[in-house]
């Protein structure tokens, strides 16, 4: 009879792991796209590319499922979210990896889930246990690890180092602010509507989108469209759902394993053999992935709680159940 209430929460947290699992995946994906992409397209015209993509596809479900407009109370976390995150990050980003080598802006990108875990803690109440504390230092140690491996080939210049930081903020920022919306709307409103505010901010660059449109070669704009489809529209509500249901700051620690997961689709997708130090760093990352999301043993906390209960009188009613996030 005790375990019949904990299956419910223990579903959930498995349904909100595995959204997690198709984000990181998805987002990893993202970077051989961006890749091919920005061959073609300028920074700010494949940010507007993917977000018109990723709006089209995320209202198609929103009137198929006869979603209502967000309620009033999500609107400012959405309004933020959107602006930094789906419209200034993925401009900073695009535009800082034609500046740094791939290598360089993986260092300066990780900084997000580190600032995500600081301003969670300062403006959500977030807690920060040892065990996420732990696992971001060993991830973030893996992915400068993945970082310097990968910097030998390119240069880096003063800017694209700063549009990288730049997007990393707007990037913890945008996850910090989606957090609150998520408690009063769904997860597919909040993307849906966080997707078209960023579309309509990246608007500007609707003629460089259109004249290069024209010239640029099919594969390319596959990449862009595929990029709203699925990283975006896809990733980001799997995302939501997954936040909406355990802190920011170990969603922002779960993202660490995209560095891994880049190694791996690069060296099956392009046939870009990792070294030993590209590898030993995606191992680090998973590592920390796995120390941030792993939880005290539940046997020794039921047995802790179940010392006090057992000395209540018999009519007298035990202590409420607190139940953490999940």
């Amino acid at each position: 009879m005790n375990d019949s209430p904990s299956r419910p929460a223990r579903r959930t947290e498995v349904l909100a792991a595995g959204a997690a699992g198709v984000t990181v995946v998805l987002w990893a994906s993202a970077f051989v796209s961006i890749r091919s992409a920005g061959a073609a397209y300028s920074p700010g015209a494949l940010a507007l590319g993917r977000l018109l993509a990723g709006a089209l596809a995320l209202g198609a479900i929103c009137l198929l499922r006869r979603e209502g407009m967000p309620p009033r109370a999500a609107w400012r976390g959405i309004l933020i979210s959107g602006l930094l995150w789906f419209g200034f990050y993925m401009v900073a980003l695009n535009w800082g990896e034609q500046q740094v080598d791939a290598g360089t802006a993986a260092l300066v990108v990780n900084v997000g889930p580190i600032l995500i875990a600081l301003l969670g803690a300062r403006l959500l109440g977030d807690p920060m246990p040892p065990r996420l504390l732990a696992g971001m230092a060993v991830s973030f140690a893996g992915a400068v690890t993945v970082g310097l491996s990968m910097s030998g080939e390119g240069g880096a210049s003063v800017l694209g180092v700063a549009l990288c930081l730049l997007a990393a903020v707007a990037y913890a920022a945008g996850v910090v602010a989606q957090k609150p919306a998520l408690g009063a709307a769904s997860p597919l409103q909040v993307t849906t509507y966080g997707c078209l505010v960023g579309a309509v901010a990246c608007l500007p660059f609707a003629g460089q989108l259109v004249r290069e449109a024209a010239d640029a070669p099919v594969p390319a704009t596959l990449n862009m469209v595929y990029l709203g489809v699925f990283p975006t529209a896809l990733a980001f509500t799997t995302w939501a759902y997954a936040l909406a249901r355990t802190t920011a700051s170990r969603m922002g620690a779960t993202t660490y394993a995209v560095p891994a997961l880049v190694v791996l689709m690069s060296w099956l997708a392009l046939g870009e053999v990792p070294g030993p130090l590209t590898l030993a760093g995606g191992v680090l990352c998973l590592a920390g992935v796995a120390v941030s999301r792993s939880r005290s043993r539940p046997g020794a906390a039921a047995r802790a709680a179940a010392v006090p209960a057992s000395r209540q009188e018999a009519g007298q009613p035990r202590a409420g159940r607190t139940s953490g996030p999940t």
